[in-house]
């Protein structure tokens, strides 16, 4: 039986106890391990957790577990990337809050992330943990099969938990050598999944490792890029995995309004400002008070709305149309543009000091020409969402139609391809696509490609293989099996053409 839960003295005794101890401790492991140890200890719970996020925030990791007096083996299990199926672990991490249940029905909360056993868990104390920087980095749980009140907990515990945390960096920080070499490799990029784009060429490597350093600095960012690269999908994702994805993600196009129109919009208005205001309006930038508002083509902002833009990202002050007031905003810009806005500054179609505002740390989107390999994998993802809508068997692809699109220069980027597959699924009376699908501008590819014929079909042939060796989840066998190559015959064309296993 688990020991009654000790009188206040006694509890503030043991409570010092497990500081004093975990104090002691000299190793992250140590350290993890004797946390829930001590919550299971003082709050009388059989069962105790430690989720840790990694640093890309979005990945959620069971790093220690104490059940029924014992320590759990570590195991590598986490949570799906973005956690949205968990929602109790969801709120705590993106309200920053403390949930206790005291009937835990599993009829209305999941709770997959609590292990099985004969007597149901009844009650449950989810505790946020911060760092020295005050920013969630993991979740305490501790849980009982008894209904029982576990708030009373909160705050030793959780007192408990962020020196833990402090101790675990110090530890860190102390067990890197000094005299590490600068060669060794950095840190692996997170993937592609984890902020729910799709593609793993060098280039979008690249990006992912840009994405990773901003989900939790609060600086404004600006997207740059061809027409097409999809800036608005990668502010989302900056926004969706890092600390203000609980709140509003609000999206204005600079180009789509006239200047009045646009400067309501974004500030809002009272009562009476002009013709036609008959009621009070709040504006995007109170709509996404505490998110984040993007600003597309804002290269097309006329010149009177950037003053007031740079008002508001020097200050965090908005004053609507027909006020004498101001009130604070807590607002994230991501602003994006296809424009060269050094240009505009120079031709006097753009403030300077607005652009340095914005461009805290930008972030230059590469044209999908540039990353090749991710395009048949892009073509079969856009292929299979269009046979869902249409409710449809997804199609095949055939080996002229994949090569076709492999030897495109597509000016239009992402945004083209989608279209062009899109397209081509609606033609496609069959069940496979073929060439004649795709309505291509072969003149285009000839202006950005001066290859000669060997290195084209070298190209093809390489994103075949990369496509084929994906498809098959890296699996070499299998991968030459389909492609009815004897596998050391696959083995040598992936020498000649350098594949490697990253690239798998």
């Amino acid at each position: 039986m688990f020991q009654q839960i000790p009188q206040p003295l006694r509890y503030a005794e043991a409570l010092l106890q497990h500081f004093s101890g975990l104090a002691r401790a000299s190793s992250a492991e140590g350290l993890l391990s004797g946390l829930v140890e001590a919550s299971s200890q003082l709050s009388g719970c059989e069962l105790s957790q430690l989720y840790l996020l990694d640093s890309s925030h979005t990945r959620l990791t069971l790093s220690a577990e104490w059940l029924d007096g014992r320590p759990q083996p570590r195991t590598a299990t986490s949570l799906p990337s973005d956690y949205d199926g968990e929602q109790l672990l969801q709120f705590c991490l993106c309200q920053n809050r403390v949930l206790s249940l005291t009937t835990l029905d599993d009829s209305l909360y999941a709770t997959s992330f609590l292990p099985e056993r004969a007597q149901p868990w009844r009650s449950l104390l989810c505790l946020p943990l911060l760092n020295a920087e005050q920013r969630v980095c993991g979740l305490l749980l501790c849980t009982s099969s008894l209904s029982r009140d576990l708030q009373g907990f909160a705050d030793s515990l959780g007192q408990l938990g962020a020196f833990v945390i402090a101790q675990r960096q110090l530890l860190q920080r102390l067990h890197v050598a000094p005299h590490k070499p600068s060669q060794e490799p950095a840190a692996p990029v997170p993937c592609a999944s984890s902020y729910g784009l799709i593609g793993d060429s060098p280039a979008m490597r690249r990006t992912y490792q840009l994405i990773s350093k901003v989900l939790h600095n609060p600086v404004n960012i600006l997207l740059t890029g061809e027409t097409g690269t999809g800036k608005e999908l990668v502010a989302r994702a900056i926004h969706d995995c890092g600390l203000r994805r609980s709140r509003a993600f609000v999206v204005q196009n600079c180009a789509s309004l006239p200047e009045n129109l646009l400067e309501s919009e974004l500030f809002g208005y009272r009562k009476g400002a002009f013709t036609g205001a008959e009621r009070e309006r709040k504006g995007l930038f109170d709509a996404a008070d505490g998110g984040t508002l993007f600003l597309d083509e804002i290269g097309d902002m006329p010149l009177p709305l950037q003053a007031k833009l740079l008002r508001v990202l020097q200050e965090g002050e908005v004053r609507p149309l027909g006020s004498n007031d101001t009130h604070k905003v807590d607002v994230r810009i991501i602003a994006a543009t296809h424009r060269d806005l050094r240009a505009l500054v120079e031709q006097g179609r753009f403030r300077e000091d607005l652009f340095y505002r914005l461009s805290h740390f930008p972030i230059e989107l590469p044209p999908l020409r540039e990353r090749a390999e991710d395009i048949l994998r892009l073509a079969r993802h856009f292929a299979d969402n269009a046979c869902g809508l249409l409710q449809r068997d997804l199609c095949q692809w055939s080996d002229a139609a994949l090569e076709l699109l492999a030897d495109y220069a597509f000016p239009g980027n992402v945004r083209e391809l989608k279209a062009l597959v899109e397209r081509a699924v609606l033609l496609c009376e069959g069940n496979e696509l073929l060439a004649e699908h795709f309505n291509l501008c072969q003149p285009a590819a000839e202006e950005h490609d001066s290859a000669n014929l060997r290195q084209r079909l070298e190209r093809v042939e390489r994103s075949l293989l990369v496509d084929c060796l994906r498809k098959n989840h890296g699996n070499q066998t299998q991968a030459a099996r389909e492609l009815g190559l004897p596998r050391r015959t696959l083995l040598y064309r992936m020498s000649r053409l350098q594949i490697s296993p990253a690239n798998q």
